[in-house]
């Protein structure tokens, strides 16, 4: 068991939040890790445990403390990984439509993470405050396509900076509904739905978060538009609600999209088709690309052409 591991953050802007102040300094902790050492007393300004909305007044020395990482109660299970690469630091995975990347609650056996604990062993890294999970970075159950996982808290927090400074590529592959003509870019901030939490939403509030989303047109079809999506942050469902912002959610999204679902798709169109990053050991760029899933590809193959 280790002992405590201590941040300390200069405040020089007026009236920031605790919580966004950490988030914004210390990338590998999740939004949720961050109001957890809030609320469990681990968080002091000048000396003093504070609450997540405290407003921090400029000069104050905000201390973070992040206990040791408590064993996850998660077992290793022997599922087959499609996996792209995979070296002493880190591996990248390419995860198919249906599986959880993390457990939760309904949710813990068949996991990604589960797979993982089977096939890496204690050699993943433990910076989200539980022993062993690897997870830089997510995408939902029903999005297809690559994932990175760290092997050791070093290569965690290299990555884990690179997606805050907007220098790790993420390339998705889409199928929209209704014609798109040329390439734009949405730039909308998004936060939780104030009514419905489990949805996010495009919202010009002070909570909202900035959200940037790419899109090229890659074909035209006769009612929908295939596309290639680029992502220049990650938020939670960014490319679902800004594709359903602009009046084109992803086929077969049963959340954004339209009532009447495309149930043949089994959840979102939507693949994480490339994934680009320097190695935190070497320096190197390394950008890796997995091919069409045959569910995407049966889908645009059912699609009428453009008249």
């Amino acid at each position: 068991m280790t002992d405590l591991t201590k941040h300390e953050i200069l405040i020089t802007e007026p009236g920031m939040r605790a919580d966004k102040v950490i988030s914004a300094q210390l990338p590998e902790l999740s939004r949720s890790a961050v109001q957890s050492l809030i609320s469990g007393g681990n968080v002091f300004c000048n000396g003093k445990p504070i609450q997540k909305s405290t407003k921090l007044p400029v000069g104050a020395i905000l201390e973070v403390e992040i206990p040791p990482a408590r064993p996850l109660d998660v077992k290793p299970e022997n599922i087959p990984l499609d996996i792209v690469y995979e070296d002493d630091d880190l591996l990248v995975v390419n995860k198919p439509k249906g599986m959880v990347v993390h457990p939760a609650a309904g949710n813990y056996d068949g996991t990604l993470v589960n797979a993982l604990l089977y096939h890496c062993g204690d050699s993943l890294s433990g910076i989200n405050g539980v022993i062993r999970p690897g997870i830089v970075h997510r995408i939902d159950k029903d999005t297809s396509g690559l994932l990175i996982v760290a092997k050791n808290d070093t290569a965690h927090r290299h990555l884990a900076e690179q997606i805050k400074e907007h220098s790790f590529t993420r390339e998705y592959r889409s199928v929209v509904y209704g014609r798109i003509r040329e390439d734009g870019t949405v730039d909308a901030p998004i936060a939780r739905h104030p009514q419905e939490r489990k949805r996010m939403a495009v919202i010009h509030s002070p909570s909202s978060r900035e959200a940037v989303t790419h899109y090229f047109v890659v074909k035209q079809f006769k009612d929908f538009t295939q596309l290639r999506l680029r992502l220049e942050t990650g938020r939670t469902h960014q490319i679902r609600v800004h594709m359903a912002h602009i009046g084109h959610p992803v086929a077969g999204d049963p959340v954004y999209g339209p009532k009447k679902v495309i149930t043949a798709l089994q959840g979102q169109c939507l693949h994480a088709g490339l994934i680009g990053f320097i190695h935190p050991r070497t320096g190197e760029y390394m950008e890796f690309e997995a091919p069409l899933p045959d569910y995407f590809t049966d889908f645009v193959k059912t699609l009428r052409p453009e008249e």
